[in-house]
C-alpha cells in the first residue's frame, strides 16, 4: 500500500537542514534516517516516530497518538501519529522534534553483511 506523499514531503522539508539524512522506502512506506539510525517515517497516513523509551507512555496521551505495534505487539520507544495529532505546525515540531533529540542517543541497527 502506498504511503501519504505529502505528509513524506512535510517531514523532507523539515528534516532538509540536516546534512545526514536519507530516505529509504521500508515496509510499505518510507523512514527517514539520520546518522544510519531510522528517526521518522510514514507508513500510510501516519507519522511514525522513534522517541526516547522513558517518555512512550507520557506522549501515547497526546492526541492522534498510538502504539505502534510490529507483529502484534506495541514497540517501546515507537509511535505512530494519525493526521488528528498533527494538524498545527506546533504539533509536527514536537513529535520531530522529539524524534530528533532522542536520535542523538539512539543505538543504531545492526547492519546485514
Amino acid at each position: 500500500m502506498a504511503y501519504n506523499q505529502q505528509l513524506a514531503n512535510r517531514i523532507r522539508e523539515q528534516l532538509q537542514y540536516l546534512d545526514a539524512i536519507q530516505e529509504k522506502e521500508m515496509m510499505g512506506g518510507i523512514a527517514f534516517m539520520l546518522n544510519d539510525k531510522m528517526c521518522v517515517g510514514v507508513i500510510k497516513d501516519e507519522m511514525m516516530c522513534r522517541i526516547d523509551p522513558a517518555r512512550y507512555e507520557d506522549v501515547l496521551d497526546k492526541t492522534g497518538c498510538h502504539e505502534m505495534l510490529f507483529t502484534g505487539k506495541p514497540m517501546k520507544g515507537w509511535v505512530m501519529i494519525e493526521e488528528s495529532g498533527l494538524k498545527t505546525a506546533g504539533d509536527f515540531d514536537y513529535w520531530i522534534g522529539l524524534a530528533l533529540d532522542y536520535n542523538q542517543h539512539a543505538k543504531s541497527s545492526k547492519k546485514k553483511k
